[in-house]
């Protein structure tokens, strides 16, 4: 009887722990502004090593999880897609900061590491397809969003400058 009380205790521990992971994934799944999950087979150490660094300046938040530990958690969500996506090596990268940093590491990444394979991700609590999060990546930063604009709403206003210099300039003549 005192082996069949053991197995049952550590039976329920293990659950109990898988149940806190499950928790743990559902917690960073809801409170990222997008996520992206990766195919990392075949990447080297050191690769993997300048990955995580790059991952840690952006606030992105990079995990090795068992496929099946996230599939429960993404099910539990109420967020579908990803049945074919997580087999084989997968690591997720949950951003907590700017939503696209996720993927315009990983895409950065893929330059130089060509093992690196983006499977798909997750943006506003829905499925994104791995060429969804590539067209992510292209996009500029805010800071050059906003530079952009910036330069838009300025190019009117310093036309009419030059405008009216060489209105004045004419006069004076």
């Amino acid at each position: 009887m005192a082996k069949n009380e053991n197995k049952v205790a550590k039976i329920s521990e293990a659950r109990q722990q898988k149940a806190a992971q499950i928790e743990d994934i559902k917690s960073k799944i809801q409170n990222c502004k997008a996520m992206v999950i990766v195919d990392y087979k075949g990447i080297s150490v050191a690769d993997d090593t300048a990955l995580r660094a790059n991952f840690r300046k952006e606030n992105v938040e990079y995990r090795v999880l068992k496929n099946r530990l996230v599939q429960i958690a993404l099910n539990e969500l109420g967020i579908s897609g990803f049945d074919g996506h997580l087999e084989g090596p997968t690591a997720v990268a949950f951003a907590n900061g700017d939503a696209l940093a996720a993927a315009k590491v990983v895409a950065n990444a893929k330059k130089t590491v060509n093992a690196l394979e983006v499977k798909c991700g997750l943006m506003d609590g829905a499925y994104i397809d791995a060429s969804t999060v590539e067209k992510l990546a292209s996009i500029p930063s805010k800071e050059v969003l906003l530079a952009q604009l910036l330069g838009l709403l300025q190019s009117p206003i310093s036309g009419l400058a030059r405008a009216l210099q060489q209105v004045a300039e004419k006069k004076a003549q």
